[in-house]
């Protein structure tokens, strides 16, 4: 783009917020490549928005170097400001937009699941919440530890293990059973009113009624001496130290008890660091931190946060304790909403509450400082010479078995961290039987840009300068329309098709021992002069590798499947689940070939029918 298109392109920018209405919404911003640069929540459009076209001495830096990047501006309207905010969450975390506060955090933290609605409940580990009726306890951000508990929950409370299905067709009881950790009510008469008392227990228990619980089995301990049931009095003495034991090893930091999430933020140098407290009963049970790069203002920061780390699947606290009020209520509104119950969202008031927030921001800052060692994406952008830091990268390998089952894996990173749900398997059946990888990758590109944003802001492959060129190629003949930006919409210079044009490298392993991995640059004969051990070198063998083992183990698992059906799901009437009945009955193929229509009738579950239509399909073969 010349240097008076872009001009024009700011002005055009500049005076599209004229046209947008004094209505509540989202503005959406996009750089001219069409990709989505920041989503904004605001009372009133039109003033939100006139107030980044200020003079430039006047906006902050971060401001500042957004709207000289802004090519285009398109609005939402709702019909409240609650609506606003949650459109613009939404979009978030579609569109990942380089200045918006992107939570990269996807994983669902794990949770205790008491299921109520059994004859005889059973406790789980979870990570969705469900309004079933359940009780819930957590969360856990470490699997580990929240496995260390269970085990020893399962030692305290001996309820049953196994699902619903197991436990409704066992016939014996489980090794579980043997060892003490369960009382077999699937073939045991247990009585019902002995196990719901159990369950109360491990509620209070798991609530953090601790205490109450060592007074309660002391006085059945007593209670059961004076009746002379003695080995009952062993038993509930057994379980009291254990408790015991369990309970020695939490830290309380809140001698009243109380049950709240706490979030602690600090501004570095380097960006902006966050973390959370989940603060159960008094207790901390767990923590998490996040760190950014840049610097948001307050409200974005914990409305971000808030909104992005508390879904409707998590279980959201009553209470979250902040460094100081929002004065945006529509947050609190829409975690109420999503809990069922309403969500107090508070400043921390007393000295404990304040040293809790110290606790979360030294937290944050040591794993902000831990990150500082890992590549960064201008550092990346430096050691390859791109225009700009890489946000988003993909990487490509081609994999194929002498020409069969040829496939493309694609894995993506956003700022250094994978994200596997939007990885993918292109099966490319016009390279079918040819070992030609270079065509493999020019179909890859075709079907890539046909499914459109988001785009990468790099392209990485695995390969030389040949897998380079031929996807460089392919690119240079595909073109997309700007999506993202609708033709007519208000300061969009758009409906014409751009090419697409990605910022592109490609890694080839070296000699084992001899020579370390190259890298291959476009317009570059020689490999770029990165020394093994480097941070950006280490980076990308790892995206190569991640690309390599998911399109790798997506291969085998095709060629198993491709194995299965070959064998006896081809036939006629054959389906997976008489599938298994025949190889059953008949322990070879051999012996399956030699089968009459008798033989196949007398296999439960197949008719004459069905068996008729097998015995043709083997005749055939």
């Amino acid at each position: 783009m010349s240097t008076n298109s872009e001009e024009t392109a700011k002005m055009q920018a500049n005076r599209a917020f004229q046209d947008f209405p004094n209505a509540p919404g989202v503005y959406l911003m996009k750089d001219e490549r069409g990709r989505m640069l920041y989503v904004g929540k605001a009372k009133n459009l039109r003033k939100r928005v006139a107030s980044y076209f200020r003079p430039p001495e006047q906006l902050e830096p971060k401001t500042r170097q957004l709207v000289s990047k802004i090519r285009g501006l398109d609005y939402l309207c709702t019909v409240s400001e609650k609506e606003a905010l949650l459109l613009e969450s939404s979009l978030i975390k579609k569109h990942r937009p380089r200045y918006n506060l992107v939570l990269r955090d996807d994983k669902s933290y794990i949770l205790f699941k008491l299921d109520k609605n059994s004859t005889f409940p059973r406790l789980s580990l979870t990570r969705k919440v469900v309004r079933d009726g359940s009780s819930y306890f957590g969360p856990f951000t470490s699997a580990q530890s929240a496995r260390e508990t269970l085990r020893a929950v399962n030692r305290l409370f001996p309820l049953r293990k196994c699902k619903a299905l197991q436990f409704e067709n066992r016939t014996r009881p489980c090794l579980q059973h043997e060892m003490g950790r369960c009382l077999a009510p699937c073939v045991k008469p247990v009585a019902q009113k002995h196990y719901q008392q159990m369950v109360a227990k491990l509620e209070l228990f798991l609530s953090g009624g601790s205490k109450e619980l060592m007074q309660r089995l002391q006085r059945e301990m007593e209670e059961a001496a004076q009746a002379l049931e003695f080995e009952k009095a062993a038993e509930i003495r057994d379980q009291l130290k254990a408790v015991r034991r369990t309970v020695e090893q939490q830290s309380v930091v809140l001698t009243q008890g109380g049950s709240f999430d706490l979030l602690g933020s600090a501004e570095t140098e380097q960006g902006t660091a966050l973390g959370f407290l989940f603060i159960r009963q008094g207790k901390v049970l767990d923590g998490k931190s996040f760190f950014w790069e840049h610097k948001p203002e307050y409200e974005e920061l914990m409305r971000g946060a808030l909104l992005q780390f508390y879904t409707a699947d998590r279980l959201i606290p009553e209470r979250v304790v902040l460094p100081k009020t929002l004065a945006d209520p529509a947050v609190a509104a829409v975690l109420s909403e999503r809990r069922g119950r309403k969500v107090r969202l508070a400043a921390a008031r007393t000295g404990t509450e304040k040293q809790l927030l110290h606790m979360a921001r030294t937290n944050a800052l040591e794993k902000m400082k831990e990150q500082e060692g890992r590549q960064t994406p201008a550092g990346l952008a430096k050691a390859l010479g791109l225009q700009e830091p890489p946000v988003r990268i993909e990487t490509i390998d081609v994999s194929h078995l002498s020409g069969q089952g040829t496939m493309v894996g694609q894995v993506v990173f956003e700022e250094d961290r994978p994200v596997p749900q939007e990885w993918r398997v292109y099966h490319v059946p016009e390279a079918e039987g040819s070992c030609d990888d270079y065509a493999a990758l020019a179909a890859w590109v075709r079907r890539r840009v046909a499914s459109g944003p988001p785009w990468p802001d790099m392209l990485l492959i695995d390969g030389g300068k040949g897998q380079l060129a031929a996807v460089r190629k392919a690119l240079a003949h595909s073109s997309s329309p700007r999506k993202g930006f609708q033709e007519g919409a208000p300061g969009n210079r758009i409906g014409e098709d751009d090419p697409v044009h990605w910022e592109l490298a490609a890694i080839a392993k070296g000699k084992p021992g001899l020579e370390e991995d190259r890298i291959y640059r476009p317009d570059r004969k020689n490999p770029l002069p990165l020394k093994a051990g480097r941070p950006e070198l280490l980076f990308l063998q790892n995206m190569r590798d991640e690309a390599h083992r998911f399109v790798l183990g997506r291969q085998k698992q095709s060629r198993r499947t491709r194995a299965r059906k070959g064998s006896l799901e081809e036939l006629p009437g054959v389906g997976p689940r008489t599938a298994v009945l025949l190889r059953e009955r008949f322990s070879s193929p051999q012996l399956l070939r030699q089968a009459s229509l008798q033989d196949l009738m007398a296999v439960p579950g197949i008719g004459r029918k069905k068996a008729e239509q097998i015995y043709a399909g083997l005749q055939d073969r």
